[in-house]
């Protein structure tokens, strides 16, 4: 008997970040990376962001972008394949909490499910208070509602506290 569910196709929002290196190119191989599986296919890439780092903020400034995808594995599979790509691009995660990054995968939504485990919580817990992550979910889709907060990411960035979140599009800085 095969299981049903091992095609069915998912929607998934997946943010990419860098502040190390070659910024953004480490967020393309990042998407690469991913992508190579052929369980999961790029629907939609946002515009490139230069971001000011929140949290831990002694660190150079981010690149930031978000990702539409279409895949068929599960959710911890999904996070079990971006956490390879960033070991195989050179994530270290003995590092300071929110500190400088070579690339950092993170799934923002699942479909429109809410997951709570401890290895993954879905929608990402901080996305609502992250301009680096709402404005380039807006670039791809600004009526994408959040299922917990039920209030679209669009109506989630125009009400951001945006004080200490600089950002820019990358290309014009």
């Amino acid at each position: 008997m095969t299981d049903s569910r091992a095609n069915h196709t998912h929607i998934a929002y997946i943010a990419v970040g860098s502040n190390m290196g070659e910024k953004k190119q480490n967020c393309l191989d990042g998407l690469d990376r991913f992508a190579e599986t052929g369980r999961i296919e790029i629907l939609a890439v946002s515009e490139f962001y230069k971001t000011e780092p929140v949290d831990y903020v002694d660190q150079d400034w981010f690149v930031n972008a978000v990702a539409k995808v279409s895949t068929t594995l599960d959710p911890l599979d999904l996070l079990k394949v971006l956490m390879d790509a960033e070991i195989t691009l050179g994530r270290r995660r003995d590092t300071v909490r929110f500190g400088p990054r070579v690339i950092d995968l993170d799934i923002i939504f699942y479909d429109q499910r809410v997951i709570d485990s401890p290895r993954l919580v879905v929608p990402h817990p901080r996305m609502h208070k992250r301009r680096f992550v709402l404005a380039p979910i807006c670039d791809i889709e600004p009526e994408l509602l959040h299922p917990v907060l039920n209030v679209t990411v669009k109506e989630l960035l125009e009400n951001l506290d945006v004080s200490g979140q600089d950002l820019a599009r990358f290309d014009e800085v």
